[in-house]
């Protein structure tokens, strides 16, 4: 009898292994293509539950499939492998896709929603989850939890994890238990109750609380403001008086148990918003650049570089598409900006400085002081100001739908998103940008830089040839100096995309031998099987990630054109 098959029999939603399903399930938006064995699509948390239960059974009994393992998948557009597997995929989009609640300040809801849908929603209560991603027409509210996903409204607003107050998760003992933060009474309580959930919280508590434990968290914790690697053990209590193991889900990644019902806080955006947009000739600008926005306490600070306007520009049809606007309108708005190319060429770097407010009046204010500073202080730069939130659209929908427009539109071409989500502290990027330019530049490489300036979290997307057989070593070699370079500044290699397949191995470096042990000690904790999404957080390797790249090895290469009477050149780099 097959996987599907034995699963069938336990599991009320529909469960597949045709080529077509397990090809659909073998990518996300990395460079990594892992085949499962079978995709189910649970239909209620019993589902869910069974699926953990029947695989428990397989790996006690130590048979056949004693491999097996569960892996949680949204929406897929993870862009560090982490949803990818080769054993059980649980999509979450099909069945658990329910708005269950939007109340005056809060939302209860199901992993699978769409965040557009989830927004529609919120925003008709004048309600909004603010961690929002620049993927959000395509993202689940799940995938944000599983990644503790952040956006462009980070810098005011914070990550997802400000937002989770409780979780429902299914754990390895095959049940749904409902997580979140405890405190006094309520944690003594939890921490004498027998069982299974009571053991979890005493575990836990026991972990945290240790003297050489706490120095070791202490001391070995983040030290820039956002982060989605490890688990986040500094962010859950002491616990003795209070513990918190909903937070401890959130950035998980999925490895530490599956949850089917999420309950959001939610805040009243501001109404009204104007823009200040800066175009710099140099991204070295931003080391007196950026503390000089920040001073100014903006909404949001984004950036783009030349490359992303140049696709932009070239692409404005598929940008009027997605903006839901006419493209002669769109090109009308542009035109300040392409009549700025004419004659003065592509700045290298636009920063997009968002300001909100009860008033559009206020919001204005705010930008035109920003403007006038910057002229002030630098007379060469270009400065513009989006008077309200619909001028500043199209700013907007560059920054957003850069990744999406490389994705899908660059021929020959194909994104490899390796080095793209670390964070240095912003008032270290005078230092932090010349090194990291000088190491990019002993690569040919054609590359966009987009990103939160104002957190120091930059997102740097190679485009590289597939066919090229060089590509695994850059991406070998090049991974290693970038990371790195950031952990001399005490950065994070990953703000918001979490570690998956891509950074899972430089974990450790990160963190430190010590604080990598209690990673472990957490995952054996929640996971004694290692049957959640197992390989990421801990436990991945260098050569383990490299032998999952959609990429041809050197050998394959050589083999395909041994037959071959003629070999192509490649192609020239576009941009370097």
């Amino acid at each position: 009898m097959s996987l599907a098959e034995e699963l069938q029999k336990v599991i009320k939603g529909e469960v597949e292994d045709s080529p077509q399903a397990l090809e659909a399930n073998s990518r996300d938006a990395s460079l990594f293509y892992v085949k499962p064995e079978v995709v189910v699509h649970p239909l209620d948390a019993d589902d869910v539950c069974r699926a953990v239960e029947f695989v428990t059974s397989k790996k006690q009994k130590g048979d056949s499939k004693s491999a097996l393992s569960l892996t949680a998948r949204a929406a897929g557009t993870d862009m560090s492998g982490g949803p990818l597997s080769d054993s059980i995929i649980l999509d979450m989009t099909k069945h658990f896709d329910h708005i269950i609640e939007v109340g005056d300040s809060s939302a209860i809801v199901e992993p699978g929603v769409y965040f557009r849908d989830f927004d529609k929603e919120t925003k008709r209560k004048d309600l909004e989850l603010p961690s929002y991603t620049a993927s959000r027409e395509l993202n689940t509210v799940g995938g944000m939890v599983a990644n503790n996903s952040g956006g462009e409204k980070n810098l005011k607003y914070g990550k997802t994890a400000r937002y989770v107050e409780k979780l429902d998760v299914v754990l390895s003992d095959g049940q749904v238990h409902h997580l979140q933060n405890l405190e006094g009474d309520a944690l003594k309580h939890k921490l004498e109750e027998p069982g299974f959930e009571g053991d979890l919280y005493r575990r836990v508590s026991q972990l945290v609380k240790m003297p050489e434990h706490k120095k070791v968290i202490e001391e070995h914790k983040p030290k820039v403001e956002k982060n989605s690697s490890g688990y986040a053990l500094w962010g859950i209590g002491d616990g003795e008086h209070s513990l918190n193991l909903a937070r401890l889900m959130v950035g998980a990644q999925g490895t530490l148990g599956i949850f089917t019902k999420i309950w959001f806080k939610l805040v009243h955006p501001k109404p009204y918003a104007a823009m200040t947009i800066l175009f710099l000739d140099s991204i070295a600008e931003l080391g007196e650049v950026v503390p000089e926005v920040l001073g100014h306490q903006p909404d949001s600070f984004e950036s783009y570089d030349d490359h992303t306007f140049s696709i932009a520009m070239k692409y404005l049809p598929e940008l009027a598409t997605q903006m839901k606007s006419g493209l002669l309108s769109l090109g009308i708005s542009f035109l300040p900006e392409l009549w700025m190319v004419l004659t003065g060429g592509v700045p290298k770097l636009v920063l997009i400085v968002e300001f909100r407010a009860d008033t559009q009046e206020a919001a204005l204010q705010k930008a035109e002081a920003l403007a006038k500073e910057a002229k002030k202080n630098r007379s060469h730069i270009g400065v513009r100001i989006a008077k309200s939130e619909a001028a500043a659209r199209k700013y907007w929908a560059v920054r957003r739908e850069s990744f999406n427009l490389l994705r899908k539109k660059i021929r020959g071409k194909r994104t490899a998103p390796f080095i793209d989500d670390f964070v240095v502290p912003p008032m270290k990027l005078p230092e932090f940008l010349p090194k990291l330019q000088a190491i990019l530049s002993r690569y040919k490489l054609t590359y966009t830089i987009a990103g939160h300036v104002g957190d120091g979290n930059f997102h740097i997307i190679p485009l590289v040839d597939p066919k090229d057989p060089t590509i695994r070593k850059t991406i070998d070699e090049l991974s290693h100096k970038v990371y790195d370079l950031v952990v001399s500044y005490q950065g994070s290699i990953t703000g918001e995309h979490n570690d998956g397949l891509i950074r899972t191995p430089y974990v450790e470096k990160m963190f430190g031998p010590e604080m990598y042990a209690l990673f472990h000690e957490v995952k054996v904790i929640f996971d004694p099987l290692n049957i959640f999404n197992p390989g990421k957080k801990v436990g991945g390797t260098f050569s383990d990630a490299l032998t999952k790249l959609d990429l041809p090895s050197i050998k394959k290469i050589k083999s395909k054109r041994a037959g071959c009477k003629k070999q192509t050149r490649p192609r020239k780099v576009l941009w370097t």
